[in-house]
């Protein structure tokens, strides 16, 4: 939900182009293309859930976060101070539709984990309820 989240409240946080600076492998001599240094882009995040079938425990997933590939798309803003020659930007390779999935996938999966618990502690209840 966090990662979403991230993604969803950067997605118009744009930077400089990478490919922008020139060869990128300078001591940060003098460049005459956009004189002050500004942050890069916003880089989205993803989360991928894999199974845990193996070990000890069987059961359950687990998540690894990761960043997006490619992590930004160019995008026409000729009017932002750090824009290239041809006025593009970078900006975050974020597809809103499938962070807002995300959400609501987070939400009801909380919810189904939620009722499991739910239901395990009334099954227990009824169970000590029998044997008292």
């Amino acid at each position: 939900m966090n990662v979403a989240a991230s993604n969803i409240a950067n997605v118009n946080t744009t930077g400089p182009l990478p490919a922008s600076g020139g060869s990128g492998t300078s001591d940060g001599a003098a460049t005459s293309n956009i004189g002050p240094t500004f942050p890069a882009a916003y880089v989205p995040l993803r989360v991928d859930q894999a199974s845990q079938s193996s070990g000890s425990t069987p059961g359950g997933t687990i998540a690894t976060v990761s960043a997006v590939s490619p992590s930004y798309t160019a995008q026409f803003d000729p009017s932002a101070p750090y824009a290239n020659q041809d006025g593009l930007v970078a900006a975050p390779n974020v597809d809103l539709a499938n962070e807002f999935v995300q959400l609501a996938t987070a939400k009801y999966s909380f919810i189904a984990n939620a009722k499991v618990i739910q239901a395990y502690s009334e099954t227990e209840k009824s169970l000590l309820d029998i044997t008292t």
